[in-house]
């Protein structure tokens, strides 16, 4: 009985020690939350400064539109040899200067010359037959007064005569026709140039017309600029713009428009005479920088201001002032142009609404704002 006795006291005091510490906290919960209800009661936001721009809407926008062309020489030829033969050498090399009328290139002549030399036995012996014939017209002629010939005979041989003078001349013809061919062999400089390919070796056979250089003039350089249709027509001939070349900008004139259409890039050609001290190399791009005015309603924001969203929008945040305090509000817009550190954009903007400018990944909308000069 005493153990059981002893029993129940024990199990009393547990249960006292466990009731006291329940209440112990709970009163301490009681008071931390107290104390922190009347600490976020005395705490305040303080309103984040934030620099702003005003939104001024335009009706159009000024840009520099771009064309890319190629410097060109005044000429520029693709030569070859009037006659058909095998290549006997080419006396220039890729990159040399020539004169005009210089030797280029030869071809061989040997089938020319033996042509040449067949036609001028031809001539020799037509010539020997042609004098026989009219010394044997010149007998018959004195003995045909005396009767001793008869008509038809002196008029064989007269004819004979004729029709040998007249071959003779076909051999001359010939003769002078081999002598143009074997002129036609040496290939010489149309101008004075450069040579800027070569396309064929000694001992190439090549047909009349084949390409065997390529060549192009020294002198003053020109551009030729492909420029969109409705650009081209508010140039004018005879005045000057400007080109990029090397990095550096020149004064050009525009010596005409070309009256046609490239189907590819649906561009017309532009033709500008370079300065003389240009030494721009034939195909070395170029540039003509134009200015155009494109109307469509927006207005300029800086690039600082911009969040880029999906789909090609961009987004801004807007000050709005209509609560007790300016917050942030999210609005889309579209970028047309950039151009430095600013870009021209429409969207849902409306005039002179307040933009933030800077640090717009700082502001969170809803939160209060103070508006400062950016």
């Amino acid at each position: 009985m005493l153990q059981t006795a002893l029993k129940r006291v024990t199990a009393s005091q547990s249960t006292v020690a466990i009731a006291a510490a329940i209440g112990t906290t709970a009163l301490l919960t009681t008071l931390l939350h107290t104390r922190a209800g009347t600490g976020n009661e005395g705490a305040t936001i303080e309103p984040l400064p934030v620099a702003i721009t005003p939104y001024a809407t335009s009706s159009n926008f000024e840009r520099e539109v771009t064309f890319l062309g190629l410097v060109r020489a005044s000429q520029r030829s693709d030569v070859g040899f009037e006659v058909s033969g095998m290549v006997a050498k080419i006396t220039v090399r890729e990159g040399q200067r020539f004169e005009a009328d210089e030797e280029l290139a030869q071809l061989s002549t040997a089938q020319i010359a033996a042509q040449r030399d067949a036609a001028a036995a031809d001539k020799e012996r037509v010539t020997a037959e042609l004098e026989l014939a009219r010394l044997k017209e010149k007998r018959q002629k004195d003995l045909r007064a005396t009767g001793a010939v008869s008509r038809e005979a002196f008029d064989e041989t007269r004819l004979q005569a004729r029709a040998l003078a007249a071959q003779l001349k076909s051999v001359d013809a010939q003769l002078a026709r081999i002598q143009l061919d074997l002129d036609k062999t040496t290939l010489r400089a149309p101008y004075a140039g450069v040579v800027a390919q070569r396309r064929v070796n000694a001992g190439a056979v090549v047909s009349a017309g084949a390409p065997v250089l390529r060549i192009v003039a020294e002198g003053a350089r020109e551009a030729h600029v492909g420029i969109a249709i409705e650009q081209a027509a508010k140039l004018n001939a005879g005045a000057s713009y400007p080109l990029t070349l090397r990095g550096e900008t020149v004064s050009a004139t525009l010596r005409s428009l070309r009256p046609d259409v490239d189907p590819s890039t649906m561009t017309t050609t532009a033709v500008f005479d370079l300065p003389a001290d240009v030494q721009g190399l034939d195909g070395e791009p170029v540039t003509l920088t134009l200015g155009e005015t494109v109307t469509d309603t927006g207005g300029w924001l800086p690039m600082t201001a911009l969040i880029e969203g999906e789909r090609g929008l961009w987004t801004v945040m807007r000050l709005d002032e209509t609560g007790d305090s300016p917050t942030a509000i999210r609005e889309a817009v579209e970028v047309l142009h950039v151009h430095g550190d600013e870009a021209y954009v429409r969207g849902t903007l409306v005039d002179g609404q307040a933009i933030i400018a800077t640090g717009i990944h700082r502001v969170t909308p809803g939160a209060p704002l103070v508006a400062v000069e950016y």
